[in-house]
């Protein structure tokens, strides 16, 4: 074989490669981008589930809250029915 013939063989295994090569950097940039609007979709959901529980920590005051106002209401209701205290009662 001749000095030519090597370098036409040298070349073409280089345009090989460098198609080979650009194939999976596209293939890699198409991933890249699947990850990245995946991670975008997850980064607003997480923000929705941040907002939707960003107000979790007043659900104890509630809580006590509740509790007060259902023996408020129990005491109405008891008034209601026996009627007012008569006069000089506590």
């Amino acid at each position: 074989m001749t000095d030519v013939l090597w370098w036409w063989i040298a070349l073409a295994a280089g345009l090989v490669v460098a198609v080979v090569a650009t194939v999976l950097l596209h293939l890699l940039l198409r991933e890249v981008q699947r990850i990245e609007a995946l991670s975008a979709a997850i980064w607003q959901a997480g923000k929705q589930v941040a907002g939707n529980t960003a107000n979790t920590w007043q659900l104890q005051r509630l809580s006590e809250q509740l509790d007060a106002l259902a023996v408020e209401a129990g005491r109405h209701d008891a008034l209601l029915r026996t009627g007012p205290p008569e006069e000089g009662s506590p």
